[in-house]
């Protein structure tokens, strides 16, 4: 089936034509570099010794500690080791505020930038935080907290509970919790509607798709999603606003079909 997309006019508009609207200086605004929406160290703790993985792919608790044990300096990975014992000798909410909770939001400072989430994302999961402690830390942190509750839910929730943190970071315009709201455990246990609109707010802000967990499978055959993309593609045109490539690229997703059942050629034939 065919779904409207952009003219090829629109498509190859020059991107220097539309810099200096209001609306892209507030795209630049709150885009960010790639970097700045991806933690270096769970990127790097996805590249195992057979080539570097997806993005999407969730690096293993073994992977990021050893990220961590081989980048940080000594002291930065005493203080680690020490917040790992004292979160598991006293694990779950206790109190106003737990010992592990003070750690997260020291773990910026004692670890780096560059290896806080990582840091952060350990010593949630060293706390066994459930869905409450992870709720409180959400809504009681830093977004940088946030982010890295959102990176620890493929690891320590295994059912839909902790839906309503993803749906907070979707309705935010911050990049970085967009790019760590639609992992895995998005991937897993949003229902379609929220999904498809997911996949649009990533186009808005200029989240890469690539950060969208399981694009191409849930993406596959939706004619609905496609439908949506036709209609901000025509309103992007009209508007005389370039169409991102990204939603070029979901688009030819929805056209796609799975093979037939029992046969594993792409165009259904049998092997």
């Amino acid at each position: 089936m065919t779904h409207p997309r952009a003219t090829p006019t629109a498509r190859a508009g020059s991107a220097q034509d539309n810099q200096g609207t209001a609306n892209s200086r507030q795209a630049q605004d709150t885009q960010g570099t790639d970097q700045d929406r991806e933690s270096p160290a769970i990127q790097d703790a996805r590249d195992t010794p057979a080539g570097p993985s997806t993005l999407t792919t969730v690096p293993s608790l073994a992977d990021l500690r050893h990220h961590l044990a081989t980048h940080l300096d000594p002291a930065a990975h005493a203080w680690l080791e020490h917040a790992l014992d004292e979160a598991a000798a006293h694990p779950g909410i206790h109190g106003p505020i737990s010992v592990w909770e003070l750690r997260l939001a020291e773990a910026g400072r004692r670890c780096g930038a560059a290896h806080a989430d990582a840091a952060r994302v350990l010593i949630l999961h060293a706390a066994r935080a459930g869905t409450d402690a992870l709720t409180r830390v959400y809504f009681q942190g830093t977004a940088d907290e946030r982010r890295a509750v959102l990176h620890a839910l493929p690891h320590l929730v295994s059912g839909p509970g902790a839906l309503p943190l993803v749906e907070d970071a979707l309705r935010t315009n911050d990049t970085r919790l967009l790019t760590a709201a639609v992992g895995p455990y998005a991937a897993r246990h949003l229902d379609a509607h929220a999904w498809r609109h997911a996949v649009l707010k990533c186009l808005f802000t200029g989240v890469p798709v690539d950060h969208v967990a399981d694009l191409a499978g849930r993406a596959r055959g939706d004619g609905e999603l496609a439908r949506m993309l036709g209609d901000y593609a025509a309103e992007r045109t009209a508007a005389g606003r370039p169409v991102p490539e990204d939603l070029h690229r979901v688009l030819d997703l929805t056209e796609s079909v799975n093979p037939a059942p029992g046969t594993d050629h792409p165009h259904g034939k049998e092997s």
